[in-house]
């Protein structure tokens, strides 16, 4: 742990095992003479995705913030299917980002090209279309869903085509 965090001798053992309150001062003697006052002034919302939140402190009187890993939260981890690359009905994110809006929903007959949900990634909107014609079978994401690239969007189902009837 010390080569990680330096010496933690010089840290008072209530801290060491538990976070301070806020507006608790913590008095620190690094060396002889030099004493750092640390005082937790704010802690920001936890980030559902990383599962870390900001901590506003003072610093011998200077504002400062660090960004830590909240181990008392837990990270919801999703893990989506993969769309099949050879299957043109299995439909999959072109690269990852957020779902913004879902289009359709099952049973809804799509044609090729047709908007199927847009998906916004690195500052920028997507629309993804129908690589093909047919009935929706299942939607997989809903709105403000987070993707990662080939993860399985849509299901279509295959277009009937009608077959001539022998007379």
């Amino acid at each position: 742990m010390q080569d990680k965090y330096s010496d933690l001798s010089v840290l008072p053992t209530r801290f060491f095992l538990a976070a301070p309150k806020l507006d608790e001062e913590i008095d620190v003697e690094i060396e002889q003479g030099k004493t750092l006052i640390i005082k937790v002034q704010a802690i920001g919302d936890l980030s559902p995705s990383t599962g870390q939140r900001e901590v506003y402190f003072e610093l011998n009187g200077e504002m400062r913030k660090v960004t830590v890993e909240d181990k008392t939260a837990a990270v919801e981890t999703v893990t989506r299917p993969k769309a099949d690359a050879h299957n043109p009905n299995e439909v999959g994110a072109p690269m990852a980002g957020v779902i913004v809006e879902v289009r359709v929903h099952a049973g809804v007959e799509v044609k090729k090209g047709d908007p199927l949900a847009v998906l916004s990634a690195m500052k920028m909107e997507m629309v993804i279309s129908a690589p093909v014609s047919g009935k929706i079978g299942d939607v997989i994401v809903k709105d403000n869903d987070s993707v990662d690239a080939g993860d399985l969007l849509v299901k279509i189902l295959k277009e009937d085509v009608e077959t001539p009837k022998a007379e």
